[in-house]
């Protein structure tokens, strides 16, 4: 089912956002105070606006209370989100997902009634840290603060082996919820599947757990 997205701030979070909202079958907005932003990605979505959401007036103009979710990514003038944020939630938008650098802003933010807050560039950075930390991980997508999944290569030593003859659950601590074949994904492996080499393998576990698992060479 599709939904009435509204992302305000066309920098580089924004305007990708957007695009991947919309290519997700969602129907999107788009707004920012700077013309030539929006004269560029006007051209690729139904709706589009030139105007500053500092001002209370532009915000309500949008009817900001028919979308299902507003995304704040604005970055370069932290104040301006915190405004723009603050308002929205005066004018009844349901759900307001708002961009911040730091703790600190992550903070203000909630208090003056961001639903939620994301942090793109720190998410980055962690994604590559584990990435290049460990050889054997390619990708991950964090759900908890301990849990999360994880693309990690097939350990040697299970090549030939099925998953339960190796009783992966209850050895290793994580759920195989996928196995990739360069392009192809093949989803909830049964337990009679046998591991073949260059198997990637798509885990739900504490990333302790994970680790662990990735580092095995025997």
């Amino acid at each position: 089912m599709s939904k009435n997205i509204l992302v305000i701030g066309m920098g580089r979070l924004g305007r990708h956002l957007a695009i991947d909202m919309q290519n997700l079958g969602n129907d999107v907005m788009i707004v920012d105070k700077h013309e030539e932003q929006i004269e560029e990605l006007a051209p690729l979505f139904t709706d589009s606006f030139c105007g500053d959401c500092t001002k209370e007036g532009v915000l309500r103009s949008l009817g900001v209370n028919n979308f299902d979710v507003v995304f704040v990514t604005i970055g370069e003038n932290f104040q301006s989100s915190l405004e723009i944020t603050a308002m929205l939630k005066d004018l009844n938008a349901k759900r307001v997902v708002s961009k911040a650098k730091r703790d600190s802003q992550a903070r203000f933010l909630i208090d003056v009634g961001a639903d939620e807050v994301i942090y793109p560039e720190r998410e980055t950075a962690e994604k590559l840290a584990i990435r290049y930390n460990a050889d054997n991980i390619f990708d991950c997508v964090e759900l908890t603060e301990e849990y999360a999944i994880y693309e990690v290569s097939v350990p040697p030593t299970w090549i030939g082996k099925t998953i339960a003859g190796l009783n992966v659950r209850k050895e290793h601590h994580v759920d195989i919820i996928a196995i990739k074949k360069g392009e192809a994904l093949s989803p909830m492996p049964t337990g009679d599947y046998a591991f073949a080499e260059k198997d990637i393998l798509v885990v739900l576990g504490r990333s302790e757990d994970v680790f662990r698992l990735s580092r095995r060479k025997a």
